[in-house]
């Protein structure tokens, strides 16, 4: 094979570190962003940060208007008032029109000033501001430190008081005992065992506490437990109505989780009046009897997006409070700028590498900046995107909100599907509905009668609607609930309405009829 040397142009696509930044921020979500920014603030000292990403909430009172509360701390600087970088900036501080406050990054500007900075009061109203800041609550009582305060006001001898106190350490997070015999003989310091009789009544002692039903072995324990003659709940129940209750949860409670009224009435001989009674006298017991003394963590999300309507018109705005406030570090900027001034520093080897290595941050900088400016551009191009395809979900609710799916965005906007993927996941949006992730908005078609499209999500929200205006005492079948749909012209089949249910997270037929 003969050697030569050929000539060919092609096309291809380079993933320059600006690029692959711009996706990589692009596909964060706000908790992930403020990570990787304060991870870049760390190692960059040309750039800086002028807000607490987590200074500010945001709402939507009932009118639609836009509510927010402070949660910052003292040493953050007020978003109403402008940093002290910008005092130094004296056409800004000349200037009194808002929209100078409102500062993008330009990228001509050689060295951050004041006009460097991204994000500074976009899109807040004007004179709005609350001073009020919350005080941390401190954390509430424990199951355990609330049972262990009873204990020392009880009359116990010493081996009472140590055998409640191994018991107490033994229960789950709900209350119960779940421990053998054999698990609390391990806890026991003393050589000489203690008697099963001892443990029977230190098991009473701890049964006789607050909350009621805790230290039971079962759920049908803590229920019959909870149903004392001594329980405030009980007081003013008719006795047959009480009895009735103890022998269900005692002995029937399957049944009753079956909704098996029939067999209930037969082993129990007694009248609709009484089970209805006795079933909502149980239903108002509570299963978990130490969950009262649970700490859970809420999970807050912070809505990137906020949808009000102006003018008459729906529109898609940015959280003012999720957006970071950066800008170029002044006097970092302004020693590097004398340096070039003065010829990059001489014969000095060191100030001429030192010089570099801020010329080389000095230009990451300003790419965050710009990347992040066009990370939120694109966000908000998307969610207006939606708002315009779902307008009839912002006036009526999820029952309007028609088929969508991300090609559509993406051949609107000219974007890539993929792109259109990376906005709407773990974004969120603040409507007068709630706070909902982007992908809510997508679902897939549906054939109707007339030859149109429905979405899953508002299909969803009619069995909702449907089963919630049933009669309890003769509930909606899968398939009464596809011809229900049949006649508003959506063709369903049951076993799709059976899968919506169950994604809706609503039982069966059996299990939703009642007395």
């Amino acid at each position: 094979m003969k050697q030569s040397l050929q000539l060919r142009m092609s096309q291809h696509l380079a993933l320059t570190p600006q690029l692959q930044q711009s996706i990589r921020l692009l596909q964060l979500s706000t908790l992930e962003l403020n990570q990787e920014l304060e991870q870049i603030l760390s190692d960059n000292p040309l750039l800086e940060r002028i807000d607490n990403p987590l200074s500010q909430g945001v709402s939507l009172s009932a009118d639609g208007s836009l509510v927010q509360s402070h949660v910052s701390t003292d040493s953050a600087t007020p978003v109403s008032e402008p940093p002290s970088g910008e005092a130094a900036d004296g056409d800004r501080a000349a200037s009194s029109d808002a929209d100078n406050r409102d500062a993008d990054y330009e990228g001509g500007s050689d060295f951050g000033d004041s006009g460097g900075e991204y994000g500074s009061d976009y899109g807040r109203p004007s004179g709005e501001e609350d001073d009020t800041r919350p005080q941390l609550g401190e954390d509430g009582v424990t199951l355990r430190e609330h049972l262990l305060e009873q204990l020392r006001l009880e009359k116990l001898g010493v081996r009472e008081r140590l055998l409640v106190g191994i018991l107490i350490e033994s229960l789950d997070e709900d209350g119960y005992l779940h421990a053998t015999e054999e698990d609390i003989l391990e806890l026991w310091p003393h050589d000489d065992p203690f008697e099963p009789d001892e443990l029977a009544d230190a098991v009473d002692i701890l049964q006789g506490f607050d909350p009621p039903g805790v230290g039971a072995r079962s759920i049908s324990e803590s229920l019959v437990l909870q149903l004392r003659d001594e329980n405030e709940m009980t007081e003013d129940v008719d006795a047959d109505v009480l009895e009735c209750a103890r022998v269900i949860c005692a002995e029937h409670l399957q049944l009753l989780a079956q909704r098996d009224f029939t067999k209930l009435r037969k082993f129990l001989a007694c009248d609709d009046d009484t089970l209805r009674e006795a079933h909502n006298l149980i239903r108002r017991l509570n299963p978990y009897p130490g969950s009262a003394f649970s700490r859970h963590e809420s999970n807050y999300v912070v809505p990137d997006i906020v949808v009000r309507r102006v003018k008459g018109e729906w529109t898609a705005m940015l959280n003012p409070d999720v957006i970071p406030k950066l800008r170029i570090n002044d006097l970092y900027a302004n020693i590097l700028k004398a340096s070039r001034g003065q010829g990059g520093g001489g014969a000095n080897g060191n100030s001429a590498s030192g010089g570099a290595t801020l010329s080389s941050q000095l230009q990451e900088a300003r790419w965050l900046i710009k990347n992040v400016q066009q990370r939120f551009d694109t966000i908000l191009r998307v969610a207006q995107a939606i708002v315009e395809r779902q307008r009839a979900f912002f006036t009526h609710g999820e029952v309007a909100m028609r088929p969508l799916v991300l090609r559509e965005i993406a051949d609107i906007l000219g974007l890539h599907e993929s792109t259109v993927s990376r906005v709407t996941t773990q974004k969120y949006m603040l409507t007068t509905f709630g706070t909902f992730e982007l992908k809510y908005f997508f679902g897939s078609h549906v054939a109707t009668e007339t030859g149109g499209a429905a979405s899953s999500t508002a299909i969803r929200a009619l069995i909702k609607q449907l089963i919630g205006a049933e009669n309890p005492k003769d509930p909606l079948s899968d398939s009464r609930l596809a011809e229900m749909l049949g006649e508003q012209g959506i063709v369903v089949a049951r076993r799709t309405v059976a899968k919506y249910r169950e994604t809706l997270k609503i039982p069966p037929v059996n299990l939703r009829r009642s007395l």
